[in-house]
């Protein structure tokens, strides 16, 4: 019989993905891809990706920007700290390295954002290296192909499933192989419904021949998602709004929000304090955005001012029109909040 990899090779270069835009590119491209896809589907990425190196086609030009543009052309991918790391390790490559992407592997390890398997990945990739990865679709088709069972975020079980990873490498053919496990694991080794009838390794895949596939991997023990409030205030003069820029680390960490509160009181006490003063207002229909780890219900204020106050002078704060702040790095529930403003 022939070896995993191999018949994971033939099966690529037949029904495998062969359109990627980052597809046989560079290390910058293969890179950035590698980013944006990380908790994110690659029909979201392709779009953003075609605009973002067509704005930054060089790492060069993406050093050189602001985080302001960098974040501003992320915005709607989320996981915003992707983007903040991507621009700091342009800077990095730039100063260590003269715009020439690392080839060293302890070297990329070192950037921002980068961890073992996003590193082996353009390793691989763009220089066709022999190094394994373990990104979400290749854990699920090892788990599966070897029968290792347990959660896959436990350090036992990863270890187990890098064991693997490396064991099955084949010594040619490296990228052709690496995107042969992920596309095998976006296509047909799915988390439900997988296609097993047409995989190339059902014949000694160990949850299919045990019938052990709607088991492995282990599913996370699904805990309660917790659930945060929030108020938006939305001062509008006009047709502008303020913004202020929320720090540069945690959630929507240097993105534009309207100011955010707890709770109304906090939000009126807010108002007060700093001597707005309101035409009209309305309270707009609560919803509810979801993060990885909470859900985020927000009531928000829109609030027509009288007058622009002074706070609108402090640094981190700005007057936008509404057609302004679509084009600024804002959130996705922002975006959807000024996208109802607009048409209002």
């Amino acid at each position: 019989m022939h070896s995993f990899s191999s018949r994971l090779i033939v099966w690529q270069h037949t029904h495998g993905r062969h359109d990627l835009p980052w597809q046989g590119a560079d290390a910058y491209h293969v890179w950035l891809s590698e980013i944006m896809l990380q908790q994110t589907q690659v029909a979201t990425v392709i779009p953003y990706y075609r605009r973002f190196t067509a704005l930054f086609p060089t790492i060069a030009a993406l050093a050189a920007a602001t985080e302001e543009q960098v974040l501003a052309h992320w915005s709607g991918l989320g996981y915003y700290a992707r983007g903040r790391n991507l621009h700091r390790a342009a800077q990095i490559i730039m100063e260590k390295y003269h715009g020439e992407f690392p080839r060293e592997f302890g070297q990329i390890l070192e950037l921002p954002g980068i961890g073992r398997s996003t590193a082996a990945a353009i390793c691989a990739l763009a220089w066709h290296e022999r190094r394994a990865i373990l990104d979400g679709n290749v854990k699920r088709v090892l788990a599966r192909y070897c029968g290792i069972s347990g959660s896959t975020g436990e350090k036992a079980v990863e270890a187990r499933l890098w064991q693997q990873a490396e064991a099955l490498l084949p010594q040619h053919d490296i990228a052709a192989y690496i995107q042969a496990q992920m596309d095998l694991g976006a296509t047909l080794c799915t988390r439900s419904r997988p296609k097993c009838g047409v995989c190339p390794v059902s014949s000694d895949c160990v949850a299919f021949q045990s019938g052990r596939v709607s088991e492995l991997p282990t599913p996370r023990q699904r805990k309660a998602v917790p659930k945060r409030n929030a108020t938006f205030l939305l001062l509008m003069h006009g047709r502008d709004i303020l913004l202020e820029k929320r720090p540069g680390s945690g959630i929507w960490g240097g993105l534009w929000c309207p100011p955010q509160f707890d709770n109304e009181e906090q939000a009126k006490d807010w108002f007060v304090t700093n001597g707005m003063d309101a035409d009209h207002g309305e309270r707009l229909e609560i919803f509810t955005h979801t993060f990885t780890h909470f859900k985020l219900h927000i009531t928000p204020l829109n609030i027509q001012l009288a007058r622009k106050p002074l706070r609108a002078a402090q640094e981190g704060i700005v007057w936008l029109s509404v057609e302004d702040a679509l084009q600024a790095a804002i959130p996705t529930p922002v975006r959807a909040l000024l996208n109802k403003l607009r048409r209002g």
